[in-house]
């Protein structure tokens, strides 16, 4: 029977093939007597006790291997296309509090990887595969301003390893998912979407009030975000620019608050004048995967991040079939930006103050979808209801306040 991990019974059996498929595309882009090693992460302790935080994976380990136990390290042989893991060699006195040690073959069946060793036992090992290059990982996460985790051990330096040449490979593969990797999204989407149904039902009343709907001069108007969250991805398709549709959110709700009086003025002289910036101070998204910011929003090969109020992008990237991203526009009343742009003439003339000052202390609104670029366009992965019809026939079959 193929090896398989879930969270439990009840949730999706996600296949070990998921990356060996990934192991193998890796290989694919490199040469024969490279080989790759990562450095796994590290149990992390609340300050000087001895209770660790939660353990959650390094991001580029999980994708390579997929495995979820702190210690290790992976070596992948790029000319055999052998897969190598190194667990830590934990002591017998273990057992006696956490239970059944595994084994190295326990190990290898639950991973389904070629072979697997402790990691006193790597420099051996390493020295055997006799590689021409140790292709080690280092590169800057440009959302955090971090760099990815370097491998280090004992008898590196005795190898002749470049830092160079694998991050920006591997970061691109994790931008582009595979078949597979697509249906642990739609099943996570999916589990997302019915909670946040399940949950928000309390609070979907005041939601239709605030996010929906303004009483905007005594008449109801329909409130810009939730049209922005309908054109955003009717645009997105392959070949599309990122901050081009991030301009076409913007400009479609700078023309509702116009409609709604909040605004004046020809809307591409706001966007001219940084006004969206004000209004709307984030990205219109991000790449979505194993992070929630994922990687390779600005890889060297990619446009380089724009100026001004785009700077916030997360990403400038031409849209490809495979990724997934976040489509979240948003519209904020910060009193900050808006006392910044009420000083500011150039910003100034194109808000009606009186009206406008009726939302300092409002907040503003934010509708996330997840979306994924398909060779015809975008399927969307999110699935809960966004207008005032859709919302008020959920709250019909199941509210718990009638």
């Amino acid at each position: 029977m193929a090896a398989t991990w879930s969270m439990g019974p009840g949730t999706l059996e996600v296949p070990m093939s998921l990356f060996t498929k990934n192991r193998r595309r890796l290989a694919d882009c490199l040469q024969q007597g490279q080989v790759v090693i990562l450095q796994g992460g590290d149990d992390v302790s609340h300050y000087d006790t001895d209770i660790h935080y939660v353990f959650r994976q390094e991001a580029y380990f999980t994708w390579v291997c997929g495995v979820r136990e702190p210690g290790c390290y992976f070596a992948l042989d790029v000319s055999t296309g052998k897969a190598h893991l190194f667990v830590p060699r934990l002591p017998e006195e273990y057992e006696v509090w956490m239970g059944k040690l595994l084994c190295c073959v326990d190990f290898k069946k639950i991973y389904a990887v070629d072979e697997v060793h402790y990691v006193d036992e790597l420099l051996e090992v390493l020295k055997s595969l006799n590689p021409e290059k140790l292709l080690t990982l280092c590169g800057p996460n440009t959302d955090s301003g971090l760099t990815a985790k370097e491998a280090v051990f004992e008898g590196i330096n005795e190898f002749k390893v470049d830092n160079e040449t694998l991050f920006t490979i591997i970061a691109e593969l994790r931008v582009i998912k595979t078949p597979e990797e697509i249906e642990v999204m739609r099943y996570v989407c999916k589990i997302s979407s019915d909670a946040h149904k399940q949950l928000g039902k309390p609070c979907y009343r005041p939601f239709i009030c605030l996010t929906i709907t303004l009483q905007l001069c005594g008449s109801r108007h329909k409130f810009s975000v939730l049209s922005e969250t309908k054109i955003c991805p009717r645009a997105a398709k392959p070949g599309v620019m990122w901050d081009e549709m991030h301009l076409t959110a913007n400009k479609a709700m700078l023309e509702h608050l116009k409609r709604g009086g909040l605004m004046r003025g020809n809307v591409e002289d706001m966007i001219a004048g940084g006004v969206h910036g004000v209004l709307q101070p984030h990205g219109l998204g991000h790449l979505l995967g194993l992070d929630v910011h994922d990687v390779g929003g600005y890889l060297p090969h990619c446009p380089p991040r724009p100026a001004g109020p785009l700077a916030r992008l997360r990403t400038a990237r031409r849209l490809l079939a495979g990724m997934v991203l976040t489509i979240e526009p948003g519209c904020y009343f910060i009193p900050r930006l808006l006392n910044s742009a009420q000083n500011n003439p150039e910003q100034s003339r194109f808000f009606d103050w009186n009206m406008m000052n009726r939302f300092r202390g409002f907040g503003g609104v934010r509708i996330e979808d997840d979306v994924l670029i398909t060779e015809n366009g975008v399927e969307n992965l999110t699935f809960v209801p966004r207008t005032v019809e859709e919302i008020e026939a959920h709250m019909a079959n199941g509210a718990n306040f009638k």
